[in-house]
């Protein structure tokens, strides 16, 4: 008896019964309030339908300004038109070609919005340096509009219609200069489609008869689907929230926009409201009817889809690991879900042995990676022979050669250590590195060559796997300083970065630079890709990149990694952040280490 109770007891019975109960309940309660509510319920619905579209309609609006108003201040605050503007605040006139370069900056903005009909730009004096015409700013506009694009101090103020074109919008903001303390600079007109503001779209998703009317602060009409003789002031100025227009009446919901001056107005015919009334008794006997039926049906089906799967689940897992083991009981009253834990706490078992076997190996095999970056060399043969240049050299007398080789032998020492030992140093030790290595380059390329390290002192005892710096300084060297005509500069900066928590390091220098298609080139090989080099072996970056990786990727995640920033005649910046607290990926260092 007990076990023919446990077989009825399953998921699939279960679930039909309960979808059966649910569905039952559901109609029954539904049927007796649906007719007795249904006056208040399709009021209701319409009200909200009225306010969706309103508040839908004015967030679009609201969506379009923004954008026009984002899209002007870019171009007020683009560096090439604040330095043009604050140069003929002084008196420098712009030149043609200063004028014509307006060109594909204007247009390079443009592209990101549609319905830009044309942009302008003026001096304070209202004389127009774009486009490239003798017209003056108080010949295109009202001087009352003017005045208010001083009074609002860079806010966009919206001036309606065209007076040349009305089927343009104008809108004018005053311009800024940041590096002259936010003195006025001049002005920044632009000329939008009315199109642009079309929002009548909105009301064709879902097929209603909704009218949306938006006015600016002229009265004229922006945007309408409505007839073209509506008395569009009777509309506006009415208190009344049901209208007569189009020979039948509109529930009117009038929105004004501070930011514009706009007027937005959406209509909605109020036979929708009543729609539907006579058929809804007998929609709801039918349904009603029809509901139980089907759901009867559907419920039996899905009960048995979901189980199903839930079967051949069970027989999959059980076949992933044959053999007893003990399970993680959980306690459960339906049979499937019961069997299903007892199989699925032996693959979790399994998949747990596989995760440590497979994390082991990947251990095993960074830490050879990370090794075999600094073990390439055999130190005893190295240190032998250059001690042995030392004293040859220092027997001829030639001390700066003799300087050298104590430098060079400094310097591999640092390099070259006991695979376990010495893998992380401080920043300190690891700029102290570069330096050495700088005056050695200093010593070959002579004025050729000209550097800084700046380092904070709060920074000095930071944690840093050892040549990260190095390789980036000889980068910039090889690539900047050797390509660039005459002297050159190499710089290294470590300060805090913007983020808290993080250390920022990089490495700058004055050579030529890279194209775009260069720099993507570099970007592409750090990023698994073939090196790009037309010098040395083109892969100190990857390597340095791939470490960074290994240590900090669990902390940093995606933000770990070299950033590589050039153009052309600009010079290459390449930096990366490193966290100030390094504890966690040291102490993992070195119970790796202790492990291997």
């Amino acid at each position: 008896m007990r076990g023919k109770m446990g077989r009825l007891n399953s998921l699939r019975n279960q679930i039909f019964v309960g979808f059966v109960l649910v569905m039952l309940m559901v109609l029954f309660i539904a049927g007796i309030v649906a007719y007795d509510r249904v006056s208040g319920l399709l009021k209701t619905n319409a009200e909200k339908h009225i306010h969706q579209t309103a508040v839908q309609a004015n967030g679009r609006l609201d969506a379009l300004i923004s954008q026009v108003n984002s899209l002007t201040a870019q171009v007020a605050d683009d560096p090439y038109v604040q330095r043009l503007l604050s140069n003929e605040k002084s008196g420098e006139l712009a030149t043609f070609n200063q004028r014509q370069a307006l060109l594909q900056i204007v247009d390079s903005y443009q592209s990101f919005m549609n319905g830009v009909q044309s942009m302008e730009i003026y001096t304070t004096n209202y004389s127009r340096i774009f486009p490239m015409d003798d017209r003056s700013l108080d010949g295109r506009l009202e001087r009352n509009w003017i005045t208010e694009a001083d009074k609002e101090k860079g806010r966009l103020i919206w001036t309606g219609p065209d007076p040349e074109d009305p089927s343009v919008i104008m809108a004018i903001r005053r311009v800024s200069l940041m590096d002259r303390a936010f003195e006025h600079g001049g002005y920044v007109v632009v000329r939008m489609h009315r199109s642009f503001f079309q929002l009548n779209d909105l009301d064709d998703a879902d097929d209603t008869l909704d009218s949306i009317l938006l006015v600016d602060a002229n009265g004229s009409v922006v945007t309408s689907n409505l007839e073209a003789d509506l008395n569009v002031e009777a509309l506006l100025s009415s208190d009344r929230s049901i209208v007569q227009t189009r020979d039948e009446p509109y529930i009117v919901v009038r929105q004004h926009s501070e930011i514009t001056g706009w007027t937005l107005a959406v209509l909605t015919p109020v036979s929708e409201t009543t729609e539907g009334v006579s058929i809804l008794r007998t929609a709801l006997l039918i349904s009603g009817l029809f509901g139980v039926v089907l759901f009867l049906i559907m419920s039996f089906l899905l009960s048995t889809m979901i189980t199903r799967p839930i079967r051949r689940l069970m027989r999959a897992m059980r076949c992933a690991r044959p053999g007893a083991m003990e399970p993680n009981i959980m306690v459960s009253s339906t049979m499937e879900i019961h069997k299903l834990n007892e199989v699925y706490n032996q693959m979790v078992y399994r998949l747990n042995e596989l995760t440590q076997e497979v994390y082991e190996r990947e251990i095993m095999q960074s830490r050879t990676e990370l090794k075999a970056l600094q073990s390439q060399i055999n130190p005893h043969f190295l240190f032998n022979t250059l001690e042995a240049f030392y004293w040859s050299l220092e027997d001829k007398g030639d001390e700066e050669m003799a300087r050298m080789v104590v430098a060079m032998s400094r310097l591999f020492r640092y390099i070259i250590s006991s695979p376990n030992q010495n893998e992380w140093v401080t920043l300190a030790d690891e700029l102290e590195h570069a330096e050495r290595y700088l005056r050695i380059m200093e010593m070959r390329l002579g004025e050729r060559l000209g550097w800084e390290i700046q380092l904070s002192d709060n920074m000095r005892t930071a944690k840093i796997p050892k040549l990260l710096i190095q390789p980036l300084v000889e980068n910039a060297i090889l690539h900047g300083v050797e390509s660039r005509i005459g002297p050159g500069k190499v710089s290294v900066r470590v300060y805090a970065s913007t983020q808290e928590g993080l250390v920022h390091i990089e490495v700058r220098d004055d050579g030529p630079g890279m194209d775009d298609s260069k720099l993507q080139s570099v970007v592409h090989a750090l990023n698994g890709g073939p090196a790009v080099s037309d010098k040395g072996t083109g892969v100190g970056l990857i390597n340095v990149d791939r470490r960074l990786k290994l240590y900090f990727g669990n902390q940093l995640g995606k933000a770990c990694g070299l950033s590589v920033k050039s153009g052309p005649g600009e010079g290459t910046i390449i930096s990366f952040d490193i966290p100030k607290d390094t504890e966690g990926a040291y102490d993992s260092w070195q119970n790796d280490s202790n492990r291997g």
